[in-house]
């Protein structure tokens, strides 16, 4: 049986306004379940998985119920963050969803200057779960190096010895492929600061351009679009934990 709240809870948690806000309108007929209109916002509703599709708010089809996991294509220039100053990569998604409790978080970052596939939930659980180190979700990078590769880039990253500045233990195994002059990907099992670029530092050349686009066996669909966003269904959610295809085909 789906768990049932008050339909003003429901509402304000997912940002639509106050109680008092979501009361005025249900009495103003603002709000539609199964075609009916729903005066009295005190009333209990379940949250079945159809409740979106069947539930209309000024006209407009509800949004996600909470458990809500999205793919994003982070573009160049915005920072993963609810704080910092600049463009954030929250700014991308609609306002209301902003206000949403519990709030909506990024699994884990890219820096601002590194583009491609962002996942990003509110269900706390799943969030740790793809993060939690024994996880292994394989995160795979294509890279642009300044400068031409030198040949031994995939023995040293595949070794697990490489040590970055300022730490005390090496790297896990790397996983490389060459794709000629300045080009290649790397898929890592870790994610430490700045781990892809700290570790083309310790190997003597500097990322000029950095993408991600693949976290687990999920890929970042061709036709997302950088700045766009997608709601995960239960499969691609799936796919985040399925093992990729190969290490960095």
């Amino acid at each position: 049986m789906s768990k049932a709240v008050r339909l003003d809870k429901l509402l304000a948690n997912l940002g639509y306004g106050s109680r008092r806000e979501i009361q005025g309108l249900a009495r103003a007929g603002g709000i539609v379940l199964d075609g009916e209109e729903v005066a009295d916002a005190g009333a209990r509703i379940a949250l079945d998985p159809d409740l979106p599709e069947r539930m209309r708010i000024d006209g407009e089809p509800l949004d996600p119920l909470p458990g809500l996991c999205l793919m994003l294509h982070k573009p160049l220039g915005v920072t993963c963050s609810h704080k910092e100053a600049g463009p954030l990569v929250y700014g991308l998604l609609p306002e209301r969803w902003r206000r949403r409790d519990p709030a909506l978080s990024t699994v884990g970052r890219l820096d601002k200057e590194t583009s491609g596939l962002l996942l990003l939930t509110d269900d706390g659980a799943l969030l740790h779960r793809i993060i939690a180190p024994k996880a292994s979700v394989a995160k795979r990078y294509r890279v642009t190096l300044d400068r031409p590769l030198r040949g031994d880039e995939g023995a040293v990253l595949a070794s697990g010895t490489l040590m970055l500045e300022g730490e005390d233990r090496p790297l896990l195994p790397v996983a490389f492929a060459a794709e000629g002059g300045t080009h290649c990907t790397v898929t890592l099992t870790e994610g430490r600061y700045h781990q892809v670029r700290r570790m083309f530092a310790a190997l003597g050349n500097h990322v000029a351009a950095l993408h991600r686009d693949r976290v687990g066996g999920l890929d970042l669909p061709a036709d997302l679009a950088p700045g766009a966003y997608r709601v995960m269904d239960a499969a691609a959610v799936g796919m985040v934990f399925a093992a990729a295809p190969s290490a960095a085909a």
